[in-house]
């Protein structure tokens, strides 16, 4: 409470005054007092348990108020369940009163426009299509009047202009609130037919199922986000020099698999892959990622492990699907040359050829400690220099073509706070040059072939 500015205190005790006198005169026919009784009483119980399971709000029996009833009786429905129902985290008197005020505004409003235009008398007479205008125009001024009240506040709280707060805040209305109107709509229909508010319920139930559903898939949806987010800022605590890099990666492998065309399902499991492709770095020794000079024969085995170590951490993790595979093989070649396998060509799995070019570029327009960024024009000919040994050329005029249309915006500057000094480079990033060949390294195919050659960009530790 202490922590709301007191220009916003007075706005909600603006709105809860104008809604005050918006409710009456409070509903007195018999037949009205009954329908916003048992409306009210819906609403209630159903918000109580939209907050629990579906984080969010149920507005079909709101709105089903504004199709049935005249507009301060509508706006009354609303105050029960705003005023008792839970929310997320500590729900204060004052938002409390906010929340039961706006929306005693939106349906006043939206119950007033729904009656000028003789939606009611169509709602009763079941008179289809002639119901839908009048619903219509009711629901977008339900969804103007609570976009604009939410954006006035947030302007005030924020120091913000209206304008810009409300084209932030109403494009998220429009489209929930239109499928809740549809369902508000049957369910009045139905309420004022002959049979009654035992009818209606059959719209409602299904819906909150589905509603329900929507809700558990976005959880899990979120669920696995934090899996991801937890291990890649494992990786970064481990191995900093390469932060941000993981990210950028999946950016770039999405971009080309969506120039590939893949399905959405498929895109998803590519960011994950690009995203996670290094995590394996945890089971390398620190002191190896962190090494000062070249690492010796033995140590580069080692890292070159880190492969098979990501494969192991998430080979749990169903839902990272294809990715796992992506993990494993990002630093395979098509010439046979790469590693943990050696795999060459069509042995080589689709995902891990992406991640591979996605890798290799992001490595290439990073700057380093021991080179500046490339300029995406010169990193795109170095991929497509070695595009049929070691990169897939598909994969890489997909990444062309992308950048063609959309353009590459992400950081290329070092996240090390220290200024930059000579070491050898961490996983996913290109050797120093080892002559003096100006001021780009050499490509990814300098060097001698076998287990202990130098990789390409896309290789180091």
């Amino acid at each position: 409470m202490e922590t709301v500015p007191p220009r916003v205190r007075a706005y909600v005790a603006c709105i809860a005054a104008c809604a005050s006198v918006l409710l009456l005169p409070l509903p007195s026919a018999r037949g009205a007092g009954e329908t916003v009784a048992l409306l009210a009483v819906l609403y209630a119980a159903g918000e109580r348990t939209a907050r629990r399971h579906l984080a969010g709000t149920f507005y079909p029996v709101l709105l089903a108020g504004a199709f049935l009833l005249p507009p301060p009786a509508a706006a009354l429905v609303a105050v029960p369940g705003a005023l008792l129902s839970p929310g997320a985290g500590r729900v204060t008197p004052l938002r409390r009163v906010w929340r039961g005020a706006q929306l005693v505004v939106a349906l006043w409003a939206a119950a007033r426009v729904h009656g000028a235009l003789g939606g009611r008398a169509a709602v009763t007479a079941a008179d289809f299509p002639a119901v839908l205008v009048p619903a219509g125009a009711a629901v977008l001024a339900f969804c103007l009047v609570l976009a604009t009240l939410d954006a006035a506040v947030l302007a005030l709280a924020q120091h913000t202009p209206l304008r810009r707060t409300w084209r932030t805040v109403f494009p998220s209305f429009p489209a929930p609130v239109a499928v809740h109107g549809l369902a508000g709509l049957m369910t009045a229909v139905l309420w004022s037919s002959r049979h009654g508010p035992v009818a209606a319920l059959l719209v409602l139930l299904p819906m909150y199922v589905s509603g329900w559903v929507f809700a558990q898939a976005h959880r899990e949806r979120t669920a696995h986000q934090e899996t991801i987010r937890a291990l890649v800022q494992a990786v970064d605590l481990k191995d900093g020099y390469t932060r941000g890099h993981s990210e950028r990666v999946g950016r770039a492998s999405v971009m080309i698999a969506r120039e590939l065309g893949l399905d959405a399902q498929r895109v998803e499991v590519l960011r994950f892959a690009g995203v996670l492709h290094d995590v394996g770095k945890l089971g390398v020794p620190t002191r190896l990622l962190r090494k000062d000079g070249p690492l010796t024969p033995e140590e580069r085995r080692v890292i070159e492990l880190h492969p098979e170590y990501g494969h192991e951490i998430v080979r749990g993790i169903s839902f990272l699907g294809e990715a796992r595979s992506a993990i494993l093989h990002h630093h395979e070649r098509l010439d046979g040359r790469g590693y943990p396998y050696g795999l060459a060509g069509p042995q080589i799995p689709e995902p891990a050829r992406v991640v591979a070019v996605a890798d290799a570029f992001d490595a290439m327009t990073s700057t380093r400690s021991y080179r500046r960024a490339r300029p995406v024009s010169a990193a795109l000919e170095e991929l497509r220099r070695c595009a049929g040994a070691q990169f897939d050329p598909r994969m890489v005029d997909a990444l062309v073509r992308a950048l063609g249309r959309h353009g590459w915006h992400p950081a290329v500057t070092s996240d090390e706070p220290h200024p930059p000094r000579p070491r050898t480079p961490a996983a996913g990033t290109a050797p120093p040059p080892t002559t003096p060949a100006g001021p780009e390294p050499a490509g990814p195919l300098t060097g001698p072939a076998g287990p202990d050659a130098m990789p390409g960009p896309g290789g180091g530790r």
